[in-house]
């Protein structure tokens, strides 16, 4: 049963990185592919291009977040000591990650809000630096869990797997966009980059669940426990399922890169 959770918990945990990836890269991303668009000659200021950018990661935002949520839920009931640890651990990189989250949501949710370019851009800015604060502050968590939970998280090594997450969203995301943006008839070519992109973006948390997969067995709940979270859980992953399916059915490549997306209501 402890596999099992610990399976669910890492199945979880790399759908997070493999799917959330692009929205952060997008939007760390989001003044360098916005002059790109502009070089290629695509019509429109540059606010333009950038709420098309944002327009295009938007309906998978939500989505991609409930992966974290569920993460969560399964650390703090099937391996209740090793969630108290490492929040406790990584106090200052739990809260930098945590104010990353909102400002880069607050960003989504207000660069509309108001009319003007000064507004628009003030909150480009703080989706742009929110989106590298998680990047980065999830690298710096994963390295420190790798190390024993140091007492400098933001050292040197924190800082350097932080740049290599950070780097592996930036390519997902780019990937992203190229897939969304692109006609029907580049799908399938744009599809298999994004998959690999998806790939290469699990992959900084994929391998420390390797390497951590003894130690955090030693850390699941009892059975009794675990018996529970069976009876919640098991009912409740279908749908989680088959919401994540329908998103990307419905949410595909627009039809034409020339064309207008319209910004969803909720951002």
């Amino acid at each position: 049963m402890e596999i099992i959770w610990l399976a669910i918990l890492g199945v979880l945990l790399i759908g997070y990185f493999a799917l959330e990836g692009f929205d952060i890269g997008v939007g760390m991303m989001l003044p360098v592919l916005s002059r790109a668009r502009e070089r290629a000659g695509e019509p429109g200021p540059r606010r333009r291009h950038r709420d098309r950018l944002v327009a295009a990661m938007a309906p998978f935002v939500l989505a991609n977040e409930i992966w974290l949520i569920a993460a969560a839920g399964t650390l703090f009931g099937a391996f209740p000591s090793l969630e108290g640890t490492v929040v406790n651990g990584l106090y200052p990189v739990v809260v930098a990650l945590l104010v990353s989250w909102i400002l880069r949501d607050a960003g989504l949710w207000f660069r509309r809000r108001l009319d003007g370019a000064a507004w628009g851009a003030f909150w480009d800015a703080i989706l742009c630096a929110a989106s590298w604060g998680l990047a980065l502050s999830w690298g710096v968590a994963l390295a420190s869990v790798v190390r024993g939970l140091p007492d400098r998280p933001f050292d040197l090594i924190g800082l350097l797997y932080g740049a290599v997450v950070a780097a592996a969203f930036a390519f997902h995301g780019r990937a992203f966009t190229v897939w969304r943006l692109s006609g029907p008839s580049e799908a399938r070519g744009t599809g298999r980059r994004l998959r690999l992109s998806a790939a290469v973006a699990a992959l900084p948390v994929a391998v420390p669940l390797v390497l951590l997969a003894p130690a955090l067995l030693d850390h699941a709940a009892p059975s009794a426990t675990l018996n529970v979270l069976n009876l919640i859980v098991l009912p409740v992953t279908p749908i989680m399922v088959a919401a994540q399916v329908w998103v990307w059915r419905t949410f595909g490549p627009i039809r034409s890169a020339g064309a207008t997306t319209a910004i969803p209501s909720f951002f």
